[in-house]
C-alpha cells in the first residue's frame, strides 16, 4: 500500500491527512497545535503521533506540506491607478495565496512608506503603467522603496519600458525580482508569471524566514502557501463538478474562491473594468468569527433579530469568545448565535466577491454594464472551514450566499447545488495534484453533496 502524508501547517493547528495513493482514499486525519514560534517539528510530530494512534504505521511514499503559519504570506501591492494596475497587482497576489495587507496607488507618500515599514511585508508587488505607458510613478516609487531598510522582496511587475531602469535603481539595495507586466494593456490581465515568481520567493526565502525550513526534516517539501493549495484543490474540483464557488469562513477572515468565467448571462449587458481571472480569490479581513467578530455583528444585526436572539444573549456570547477565542458554542442558543454570525460572513463576503450590474442611460435608452463576474449560473457552491463543516444545518448557512431578488444587481448564484468539504481535504488534493492529478481527483470524492 502506497501512502501519502499531507500537512497544513496552520496558524493555530497543524492538520494531517493520510491518503492511500492507489485509490485516492482518505485513511486518517489528525491535528495538533502548531509550534512554529519554537520549533515547528514539535507540532508536526504531535500530529504524526496522533496518526500512529489511529493505526498508521507504514512509511509514507510522499510527504508534502503547505503553510499559513507565522502570519502566512504577507504582501502589499503598489500600483498607479487604483482600479487598474493596483487592482491587477492585488488580484495576482491573492490568487498566489497571499494576504494583501494594504494597497497603494500613485506616488508613495512619507506616511505610506512608514506604514509599509511597520507592516513588514514578505513581498512588495510593485506595478504601474501599461507597457509603453506611464513610467514616472513606477520609477519614483522604486527610488523611494530602495531607500527603506526592507527585509522582504520587491517584485516588480509594471511597465516593461521601465523594467531595466527599475532594476538599476534597486540593484544592491534590496532583494528584488522582475516579472512581466501584470497589466500589459487595459484588456489583458497577465497574472500567471507573477504568481509563479511569488511562489518561487515563498520557496526560496519565506519558508526559511518563517521557521518552516525545519519542517523539511520530516516532510519532503513545504510546497506552497495553504490558500494557494486550497485554490488549486478548488480548480481540480471544478474539473469534476463544473464551475464552482468555494467559501471558507475562519476565525480571522472569510475567503471566497470562484472558479468560473463569469461572463454576462443577460442580453445587452457589456463588461467594464479589468478582466477577471478564471480562478479568483478574495479575502475579507474584517469577516472572521473571532478576531473581527465585532465587525460581523455590525454588518448583520437583522440576522440575530430574525433568529430571536436578544442583545443580552449576543453580548454574553461575544464576551465569552473574546476572552477565549478557542471557545466553541455549547448550548443550542450559542450554536444559533454562531450560525447567525457565519451566515453574515457568508453573505457579506459573497456580496463583495460577486460581480454587479450598473444601470446607465445612453441616447438609445437604458442599458447595463457588468463589473466583475456574473456568477448567477454557477451550479456548485462549496463550503469549507470549521464553522461551516461543524454547523448543524450547513445548507442553511451556505444559502446566505444565494442570489437575492431584493438586490438583483449583485450577481450571486441563483440555484446552485451545495457541497461540503467535510474532511478538509481540498488543500491535500491541491498539493497532490501538483504531481498526480488523477489521484487528486479521486481524493475529492470525499467532498459531500448536501
Amino acid at each position: 500500500m502506497r501512502l501519502g502524508l499531507f500537512l497544513d501547517i496552520g496558524s493555530t493547528y497543524t492538520k494531517g491527512r493520510v491518503v492511500e495513493l492507489e485509490r485516492g482514499e482518505l485513511l486518517a486525519s489528525a491535528k495538533a497545535y502548531t509550534t512554529v514560534e519554537t520549533d515547528v517539528t514539535l507540532g508536526i510530530n504531535d500530529c504524526l503521533l496522533e496518526l500512529s494512534r489511529q493505526g498508521i504505521k507504514e512509511k509514507y511514499d510522499i510527504k508534502l506540506a503547505s503553510s499559513s503559519a507565522a502570519g502566512g504570506l504577507r504582501m502589499v501591492a503598489v500600483g498607479l491607478v487604483r482600479d487598474l494596475t493596483t487592482e491587477a497587482a492585488k488580484k495576482a497576489a491573492l490568487t498566489a495565496g497571499a494576504r494583501v495587507e494594504k494597497s497603494y496607488s500613485y506616488e508613495l507618500t512619507p506616511e505610506d512608506l512608514d506604514e509599509i515599514l511597520a507592516l513588514k511585508p514578505d513581498i512588495i508587488l510593485l506595478a504601474g503603467g501599461t507597457d509603453g505607458g506611464n513610467k514616472k510613478y513606477l520609477l519614483e516609487n522604486a527610488r523611494k522603496l530602495s531607500r527603506l531598510k526592507l527585509k522582504g522582496t520587491i517584485l516588480v511587475a509594471g511597465n516593461r519600458s521601465a523594467a531595466s531602469e527599475v532594476a538599476g535603481i534597486l540593484e544592491g539595495k534590496v532583494d528584488f525580482r522582475i516579472a512581466p507586466n501584470v497589466l500589459p494593456d487595459l484588456n489583458t490581465l497577465n497574472i500567471e508569471p507573477v504568481q509563479n515568481l511569488i511562489r518561487q520567493i515563498f520557496l526560496e526565502k519565506i519558508v526559511e524566514a518563517k521557521g518552516l525550513k525545519k519542517a523539511e526534516k520530516i516532510v519532503d517539501k513545504v510546497m506552497m502557501p495553504t490558500p494557494l493549495a486550497v485554490l488549486k484543490g478548488a480548480e481540480l474540483l471544478a474539473q469534476k463538478i463544473g464551475e464552482l464557488i468555494l467559501i471558507d469562513v475562519g476565525g480571522a477572515t472569510t475567503d471566497v474562491h470562484s472558479v468560473a468565467k463569469g461572463l454576462p448571462t443577460l442580453a445587452g449587458v457589456s463588461l467594464k473594468g479589468l478582466p477577471e481571472p478564471y480562478a479568483k480569490r478574495t479575502v475579507e479581513g474584517d469577516l472572521g468569527l473571532r478576531r473581527t467578530v465585532k465587525n460581523v455583528v455590525e454588518y448583520g444585526r437583522e440576522e440575530f433579530y430574525n433568529s430571536g436572539i436578544t442583545s443580552g444573549q449576543l453580548s454574553d456570547y461575544l464576551e465569552k469568545i473574546t476572552k477565549d477565542p478557542t471557545y466553541l458554542p455549547q448550548t443550542p442558543q450559542e450554536k444559533e448565535i454562531e450560525k447567525a454570525l457565519t451566515r453574515i460572513c457568508v453573505k457579506t463576503a459573497m456580496n463583495r466577491h460577486a460581480g454587479r450590474l450598473e444601470e446607465i442611460w445612453t441616447p438609445a435608452g437604458k442599458s447595463f454594464v457588468q463589473y466583475g463576474k456574473d456568477l448567477t449560473r454557477v451550479e456548485a457552491l462549496v463550503g469549507t472551514g470549521g464553522p461551516l463543516v461543524y454547523a448543524e444545518e450547513p445548507e442553511k448557512v451556505l444559502a446566505a450566499a444565494f442570489f437575492e431578488e431584493t438586490n438583483p444587481n449583485i450577481l450571486k448564484p441563483k440555484n446552485p447545488e451545495m457541497y461540503l468539504d467535510t474532511e478538509y481535504i481540498l488543500f491535500a488534493a491541491g498539493l497532490l495534484a501538483e504531481n498526480d492529478r488523477e489521484t487528486g481527483l479521486k481524493l475529492l470524492n470525499s467532498v459531500k453533496k448536501l
